[in-house]
């Protein structure tokens, strides 16, 4: 299949924000790569096959991935480039597969085997294809807009519900995002995405566009105070401290912050704060260190490459069978011994580093004088490094170390990495053809 040429004209600029004319042209215009690997992305955080039954009959998001790998070879735009993240990841997935030799109940490996390599072949499929600042913000828009889309759900549902206490907390789709403690950690990776394009481009949208962009931060906040998971509202506020901690003295902000902290604690139902303060005494929280702390000592037992993939439930059902207070074992509710106990410390070092990375990573030569399409994707840098520090600190109360979080954030910041890397490129091109370079610096 031949894409549609681009305009000329059409660049990010004139798709931001939701310029849905031209997003719909440059879409229909793009390759069958790069459209399968976007609806497959809408898919997994849409779940129209849940809000629509009729269609349930296929696998729809593994056909479209599988669509998305075949077409990449007919993608002329299309081209995988190893960074130090795709090392990080590859090294990482080695770990995983090598403890498919050791695993204490190889059938649980294999039988979960798609919840770890699905995100291994997204993120390559992903940064191989999602190669264009216009690409890679068509492809953050999917994701961007479908969290907004639940945000704006669940948020509405907990403020008609009189911002009153259940047990369940709030639900999202069906999938990665129902259970309350997940769909918090959804917003926890939105809010700061949010948050970062709309502070830094408000005066850059129409009126309309910038009410969409603040409800894309304050019905995370919402629905993360509504969903009673003490590690997502205890990871908000490290966020919080991360975002402002430049200004936190300055008058307006201390008093701005004052004021919403106040504000967030007399939202909170009164059952809510019961639980932040039976922290470690009620027996959520018991469940929670039996898990940590029997996690550990596997790990000590194990420390090369633990017990195998997956293989926490049924280890820890044979051999601490007394230590099982909800009747059955579930996964270590943390997302390092999760890891630590799949892989082993050697699984556990590389997912370590390769979340390092990612937090310490600058992009480089970053324009001295940047334009509104740097502006918006600066932004997106910014938001998606508070939202892996969202997820790793509310990551140690669940266990969603194979959950799109990470893996999808990874592939955008390497996407975004690549994109400058390429324009560097060009730039030095263009210097060797003896045309004038554009000015640059450091981010």
């Amino acid at each position: 299949m031949q894409p549609v040429k681009q305009p000329e004209s059409l660049t990010l600029q004139n798709l931001w924000f939701l310029q849905i004319g031209n997003l719909w042209k440059f879409f229909k215009g793009e390759s069958l790569a790069f459209k399968s690997i976007c609806i497959y992305l809408f898919i997994e955080y849409f779940r129209p096959q849940s809000i629509f039954p009729v269609i349930n009959f296929l696998p729809w998001a593994q056909i479209f991935l599988t669509l998305a790998l075949v077409a990449f070879v007919m993608d002329k735009k299309a081209k995988l480039t190893f960074t130090t993240f795709h090392v990080l990841i590859l090294f990482f997935a080695i770990a995983i597969h090598m403890s498919f030799l050791v695993a204490y109940n190889i059938n649980w490996s294999t039988n979960n085997y798609i919840f770890f390599i699905q995100w291994i072949v997204v993120f390559y499929l992903a940064t191989g294809i999602v190669n264009t600042k216009e690409r890679l913000y068509v492809f953050f828009l999917v994701m961007f807009m479908c969290s907004l889309k639940v945000a704006f759900g669940t948020a509405r549902v907990w403020a008609f519900r009189g911002f009153s206490f259940t047990t369940w907390g709030l639900m999202g789709p069906p999938g990665y995002f129902q259970n309350s403690g997940e769909l918090a950690i959804l917003m926890l990776i939105l809010f700061p995405l949010g948050y970062m394009l709309y502070r830094d481009n408000k005066d850059n949208v129409r009126v309309w566009e910038k009410y969409v962009l603040m409800a894309a931060w304050v019905c995370p906040l919402l629905t993360i105070l509504g969903s009673s998971s003490r590690g997502a509202q205890l990871a908000l506020a490290v966020q919080l401290v991360v975002l402002f901690y430049k200004q936190i003295f300055k008058p307006k902000v201390l008093i701005g912050a004052t004021l919403l902290v106040s504000i967030g604690w007399h939202v909170l139902p009164d059952e809510q704060k019961a639980r932040f303060t039976d922290i470690g005494e009620d027996k959520s929280s018991l469940q929670r260190k039996l898990y940590w702390k029997h996690g550990w000592n596997i790990m000590k037992e194990y420390p090369v490459l633990g017990i195998g993939y997956f293989n926490f439930i049924p280890y820890y059902r044979d051999h601490y069978p007394q230590d099982m207070l909800y009747g059955k074992a579930e996964l270590p509710h943390n997302i390092f011994l999760q890891i630590g106990t799949d892989a082993g410390f050697i699984g556990l070092f590389f997912y370590l580093i390769l979340i390092i990375f990612a937090l310490t990573k600058r992009l480089p030569n970053f324009p001295l004088h940047p334009d509104p399409g740097d502006k918006i994707l600066l932004a997106m840098w910014r938001g998606l490094r508070l939202g892996i520090i969202g997820f790793v600190m509310a990551g140690q109360f669940v266990t969603v170390g194979y959950y799109p979080f990470l893996w999808i954030s990874l592939a955008l910041q390497a996407s975004l990495l690549l994109v400058y890397q390429n324009k560097q490129q060009g730039i030095a091109h263009g210097e060797q053809q003896g045309l004038p370079a554009r000015s640059s610096g450091n981010s």
